[in-house]
């Protein structure tokens, strides 16, 4: 997997949270992952297609990290993920993967995207629609951690 393709959805995802939560995140070190089980309590996942690849990006939230931003975001903070909080996680997974599409298309690489999906609760998966290796980039930050995905499917090197 090209780290060309990774960076902009990590670049995305800190500008994002900076910009519209005010919120401050860490990258950790990124890693081959093997697994469909989600590292964290609420995920937004969203299928790009391409007429050279196709590609799949996840977002996932610990729970006090999503609350946090709801609340950061919104103004409210609720007792647990509910309806409104995973609407966001959706939001924001728009958001990412918009910004991140801006970034490719300006070298080149034109997809469409999909409409984001929004899955909760302990343990729960993710599932790419794309067969190219999963890259999972932890990152932290003071109220939890957030994890993306990413998977393209022929994208060489």
């Amino acid at each position: 997997m090209n780290v060309e393709f990774v960076n902009p959805f990590l670049s995305s995802l800190v500008n994002v949270l900076g910009t519209m939560a005010n919120t401050k995140i860490v990258p950790g070190q990124p890693r081959l992952k093997k697994d469909e089980v989600a590292r964290g309590d609420v995920s937004g996942l969203i299928g790009m297609v391409g007429s050279e690849t196709k590609g799949s990006f996840s977002i996932t939230f610990e729970e006090s990290l999503a609350l946090e931003i709801m609340f950061r975001m919104l103004g409210e903070r609720p007792a647990k993920i509910n309806e409104e909080v995973t609407d966001m996680v959706g939001e924001i997974t728009n958001m990412v993967t918009g910004g991140a599409k801006r970034i490719l298309g300006e070298k080149g690489y034109e997809f469409s995207m999909a409409t984001p999906v929004v899955v909760s609760g302990k343990e729960h998966t993710i599932t790419h629609k794309c067969d190219g290796p999963k890259i999972l980039m932890p990152f932290t930050s003071e109220f939890g951690k957030v994890h993306i995905e990413v998977s393209f499917d022929n994208m060489g090197g």
